[in-house]
């Protein structure tokens, strides 16, 4: 099922978006969404009648965390060593403000206090449950879903601060999207699922979530055995190789197979 949040020029609504989709996760020209009666991580997947064309609505960010995106930094060794920086023992975890959260389409904000803004292509956790201590044998029970994240860091800051929170945490720093696939297993990406990302329609990130040093039931049950964690947050799972800068006017699209395609372009703040 995917779960998107959307407008029609009115309040944002919640709806699952029908329809066949390609090997990549792309709607066909004809998926309509269909309207749920609220946030379903709260009321449950309740269908309303009444139903939009796909193209006729702005999706928005599929999720809102209520109290927290949670960053693991450093979780392919490719991109740890692409920035010298050696593979952790145990997944590092920083923190994005919600405040950060972007949806699909929205603009990137280049902040003037960087000069080195780059992307980060990542799969994203959506939790869908109150939860502490998860085993990783558990970890299913807390999912939600799956949706796709530019973890967006200012480089620069990133080194100078040493700790991410400023680097990582400017509003428009966290484009969530398309929607949110809750029929999928924490196996399928252990497995291996491609993970791209274009800029201005060049291939700069392309890996595979098979290389994560640590999976999805290790993170949930790493985080969640630091902190509690609430319906809608959100766990970014890592970045593979090939970040970089980007540029005012430039189009940053992160596509993941199954997913779909999340695209932001950067604009001046």
């Amino acid at each position: 099922m995917r779960i998107a949040r959307f407008t029609t020029g009115e309040d944002p609504q919640y709806g699952v978006v029908t329809g066949e989709v390609d090997q990549f996760g792309q709607p066909a020209e004809d998926s309509v969404i269909v309207a749920l009666a609220g946030d379903p991580l709260y009321v449950g997947v309740k269908l309303l009648d009444e139903e939009h064309r796909l193209e006729d609505v702005r999706l928005l960010a599929p999720v809102l965390p209520r109290s927290k995106v949670v960053g693991i930094g450093r979780n392919y060794a490719a991109h740890a060593a692409e920035l010298g920086n050696d593979v952790p023992a145990e997944p590092l975890m920083f923190l994005k403000p919600n405040t950060s959260v972007v949806g699909p389409g929205d603009p990137i904000f280049y902040p003037r206090q960087t000069q080195d803004l780059h992307y980060e292509g990542e799969l994203a956790v959506v939790i869908g449950r109150i939860c502490r201590d998860v085993p990783p044998e558990q970890a299913t029970d807390v999912i939600h879903g799956y949706t796709i994240a530019n973890d967006v860091t200012a480089r620069d800051l990133q080194k100078s601060d040493v700790q991410f929170t400023r680097a990582k945490g400017f509003d428009s720093f966290c484009p969530l999207g398309p929607w949110i696939e809750t029929d999928l297993d924490p196996q399928t990406f252990i497995d291996g699922v491609r993970l791209q990302t274009f800029l201005n329609g060049d291939v700069v990130q392309d890996g595979s979530t098979a290389d994560m040093i640590f999976d999805i039931p290790a993170l949930i049950a790493h985080v969640s055995s630091v902190m509690t964690l609430l319906p809608g947050d959100v766990i970014l799972t890592g970045t593979p190789e090939g970040v970089g800068p980007m540029q005012v006017g430039d189009e940053v699209e992160v596509s993941i197979a199954g997913l779909g395609t999340l695209t932001n372009k950067v604009a001046q703040r």
